[in-house]
């Protein structure tokens, strides 16, 4: 189990970093990934092996997500009286999401498989994995994906919403969610009860479009590659 104590300490020791210094850059994710990694080459470890050794830890994300509706639920009164502006959001947030993502892939060299692992990026893990396997993606590449982007969200959404002067926790929260999953939402739980419970809103109200429009929204994306339509479009 050597591979669950170091990556138990390599949270501890990103989270202590990123509390001393307290930027955006030095996250705890991105700080054990970056302890981990070199750590698993280095001694010729593999992904699976990793992977069997932290199975508990990723059985608790099921858990860690679950205890997120007891902030959900304290907000509540906000959710009744906002329930239309907070389902456009998410469900504009969910399409536009996929439409791009598997547009740049296309636009960039990749072919239809990537295309499909793409489209789900956005989501949380469980959703993404589900959603790219029933379009024909690879589900591996998925899921680093889906890590990329609830980093990302992790380091620049709250640098993006600041410059931009958005102060409402329920916009703050909900975009945040919709684009960065559980990753982005355990960062705005940090900063901001509120927003933390309007990201983990989003993170499931996003999951569930995404699985919902993800096959529709890739075969009308398959029709234009098949008639040519992207590529004329940007050339």
């Amino acid at each position: 189990m050597i591979w669950l104590f170091a990556t138990i300490g390599a949270y501890l020791i990103g989270r202590q970093i990123a509390l001393k210094l307290r930027h955006p850059v030095f996250n705890p994710l991105l700080i054990s990934m970056c302890l981990l990694i070199p750590a698993l080459t280095f001694t010729d470890n593999t992904y699976d092996t990793y992977f069997e050794q932290n199975t508990i830890i990723n059985f608790m994300l099921g858990p860690a997500v679950i205890a997120l509706a007891y902030p959900l639920y304290e907000q509540m009164h906000v959710i009744r009286r906002q329930w239309k502006v907070i389902l456009i959001a998410c469900t504009g947030a969910s399409v536009l999401s996929m439409i791009l993502g598997t547009v740049i892939a296309l636009v960039t060299g990749g072919d239809m498989q990537i295309a499909a692992s793409v489209l789900p990026k956005s989501v949380s893990t469980p959703f993404a994995l589900s959603t790219a396997e029933n379009i024909g993606g690879i589900p591996a590449v998925t899921a680093a994906l889906v890590v990329i982007a609830g980093l990302l969200g992790a380091l620049f959404a709250y640098p993006i919403l600041n410059a931009m002067k958005i102060k409402s926790p329920l916009a703050r929260g909900l975009s945040i969610g919709a684009v960065s999953h559980a990753i982005g939402t355990a960062k705005a739980a940090e900063t901001n009860y509120q927003e933390g419970a309007f990201s983990s809103l989003a993170l499931v109200i996003c999951g569930i479009i995404s699985a919902i429009l993800a096959p529709f929204i890739f075969y009308v994306i398959e029709w234009f590659v098949n008639c040519n339509l992207i590529t004329t479009c940007f050339k």
